[in-house]
């Protein structure tokens, strides 16, 4: 019988976003700040109604695994629970989520944000450090730029094709570069931590820092100071982690964060040309790449020589394309991991 609902899921540590899929519907549904994960899951039980026919999960680390999505059972909830130190601010949310909808008893499939990255040449995935630790580069943002990747033939083309960096700027912000709509570098490394700055995390950081800080912080402390108190929320000097309080604030400390925040990004997209010897094209998506054009002008003025201009009417607008008609594209594409995720499920299934 053919699957009437699916319904996917990306439950993290504090909030709840899930779109219920029927035939000819989409509904979209968010929940923060409610009395813990079960009070969120009750209120989406309440609204949709009644169980769906099939779940899908948003999973941020797959491990090694080289497959986009696969069904949650329970050697596989345990392979997943062993991955946590890997992704210890994302992964017990995500994991809760799959619990919580077990009682259900429709099939669920964990579709993975490390598997678009699987491919990526030996360079881009090895650490300089001893291979006898079995740590590398994985990289995270993957559901989303696969949806990225699957947008760009009709909007370029065939240049599609060519090197594109895409940028998913949110609370968490990594970038990728693309050749032939596939991962061959990416700016988070082992962990979320990495890369470029973020709400709380540092993004990349030197080691010998981060040796300083272990020297003074218990192991719990450190964790909590790289996964909370980094980032934009310790650039402004406490004020806030969320870039609309810090373009709406006025103070010096705000201002400097969304500088090192832009120049974070530029110095990203600098060092994914200079690999890729250019760039072709250049996409914003994510919550401050969609709805943030200070941001985005911040960020493309000093790319002029990369062939990069904005029109500014076009970018205060959050047009599709906000790039000047003699400039390399310049887009903004809406992130949607909710429709990989289903349509990743709808492909396991029906093979």
């Amino acid at each position: 019988m053919a699957l009437l609902s699916v319904l996917t899921v990306n439950s993290g540590s504090s909030s709840l976003k899930a779109s219920l899929f029927t035939k000819d519907d989409r509904r979209d549904f968010r929940y923060e700040h409610l009395d813990g994960q079960q009070a969120a899951f009750d209120a989406l039980m309440r609204e949709i109604g009644r169980a769906p026919d099939l779940i899908g999960h948003r999973i941020v680390h797959g491990g090694d695994i080289a497959e986009p999505a696969r069904r949650v059972d329970e050697q596989e909830r345990a392979r997943l629970e062993n991955l946590i130190p890997l992704a210890p601010l994302h992964l017990p949310g995500n994991l809760l989520g799959i619990d919580l909808c077990s009682s259900f008893g429709v099939p669920q499939i964990a579709c993975f944000d490390t598997a678009f990255h699987a491919g990526m040449p030996e360079l881009s995935r090895r650490l300089p450090i001893p291979e006898k630790f079995g740590l590398r580069r994985y990289g995270f943002h993957g559901l989303n730029y696969a949806h990225v990747a699957s947008k760009l033939p009709e909007i370029l083309g065939e240049a599609a094709r060519g090197r594109v960096i895409a940028a998913h700027l949110g609370s968490g912000a990594s970038l990728c570069l693309m050749r032939n709509l596939q991962s061959v570098d990416t700016t988070m490394g082992f962990s979320p931590a990495g890369g470029i700055v973020m709400g709380t995390r540092s993004g990349d950081l030197d080691p010998g820092a981060m040796l300083e800080l272990s020297r003074r912080l218990d192991e719990e402390a450190l964790e909590k100071a790289v996964y909370h108190e980094m980032g934009l929320l310790a650039l402004s000097n406490g004020e806030s982690p969320e870039m609309t309080d810090l373009l709406a604030s006025e103070s010096r400390h705000a201002r400097f964060a969304v500088a090192y925040f832009c120049r974070s990004v530029r110095a990203a997209i600098g060092a994914l040309a200079a690999k890729a010897g250019g760039v072709d094209a250049l996409v914003f998506s994510g919550g401050i790449g969609e709805h943030a054009p200070e941001i985005r002008s911040e960020i493309i003025a000093p790319l002029e020589f990369l062939g990069f201009s904005l029109n500014e009417d076009a970018n205060q607008a959050g047009r599709l394309r906000i790039s000047e008609p003699d400039s390399r594209p310049v887009l903004v594409v809406p992130a949607d991991e909710e429709i990989m995720i289903r349509d990743l499920c709808l492909d396991l299934i029906s093979t």
